[in-house]
């Protein structure tokens, strides 16, 4: 593999699936809670196809637009500094490029939805590109992550139904405070660097007690969790089975993490792919059994 196509693979992020993952798993949810399950469920896969490829390409160019605008705070971060727009590998303006060529292909998936899919989309458009900025501003850019990475929630469901409901506006809240509380654990793994820099975060703002503050994310967001099951009407298996997903949330994320060893963070946060999966199936088992 040449150098320069390694360059471009290595500015998609597409190595590391946990983060087009963590975008694909609440358009998932969104679509499990709103679909009604028959014999037949073709457009259930198609619309799961259509929505994870969305991930894939609109992560990636989320991605290059991030190194652009941190290509300067990059090269002060030990864990960045080899990225290819802040090494010199890529140039801003190739990098422009293949980012809008990305967004075509994400925008000829999204013109597969009806119109007010469509429309959300585009909407969605200046959020998830204007998030590398936040950390500049403000304490709070894993909130504004939030906002933004779980919006494919209330498109999954539009796509489906056509109109939006109480449902998913309770989910999509509850999933914001999931980013808040993995990103913050995530935010650690640089937080030195940050702080010598002046970039700001959630692991900065709540270094003092930060399992207090993710706690209180992870509360909520499985709070919202519960509030769908019983929405929704789902069974008795789905509150079951949520004890799975309140030990994964409490107890192996929150009690055993250890913030001053990077290696721990990455663990724990890489760990929410898992998580994800694991609503999913709760989903299923809740409105099918």
């Amino acid at each position: 593999m040449s150098k320069k196509l390694q360059s471009f693979i290595d500015l998609t992020r597409i190595k590391r699936p946990i983060g087009y993952m963590l975008l694909f798993w609440p358009c998932l949810w969104g679509l499990t809670i709103g679909y009604e399950f028959s014999g037949n469920n073709l457009v259930f896969y198609k619309f799961s196809f259509l929505f994870f490829f969305g991930a894939i390409l609109m992560r990636s160019a989320g991605c290059i637009v991030n190194d652009i605008l941190d290509r300067k705070i990059d090269l002060m971060v030990e864990r960045t500094k080899n990225r290819p727009i802040a090494s010199g590998q890529v140039s801003v303006k190739t990098a422009i490029v293949f980012s809008a060529i990305l967004c075509l292909f994400a925008f000829a998936i999204l013109i597969q939805f009806n119109q007010k899919t469509i429309i959300l989309g585009l909407a969605s458009m200046p959020f998830a590109f204007s998030y590398p900025l936040m950390k500049r501003f403000t304490y709070w850019p894993q909130l504004f992550l939030g906002f933004t990475f779980n919006y494919g929630l209330i498109m999954a469901w539009v796509s489906l139904n056509d109109n939006l409901s109480i449902y998913p506006i309770v989910f999509y809240f509850g999933a914001i405070f999931w980013t808040l509380g993995y990103d913050t654990i995530y935010g650690f793994q640089d937080i030195k660097d940050d702080e010598i820099i002046g970039v700001k975060s959630t692991s900065i703002k709540f270094k003092k007690n930060p399992k207090i503050f993710i706690f209180s994310c992870y509360f909520f967001f499985y709070l919202s969790l519960i509030l769908i099951g019983l929405l929704m009407a789902f069974s008795k298996f789905y509150f079951i089975f949520s004890l799975i997903i309140l030990l994964q949330l409490f107890f192996f994320q929150i009690h055993t993490l250890k913030v001053e060893k990077p290696n721990d963070c990455i663990k724990k946060f890489k760990s929410n792919n898992l998580l994800g999966f694991l609503i999913f199936i709760n989903i299923l088992i809740g409105k099918i059994f």
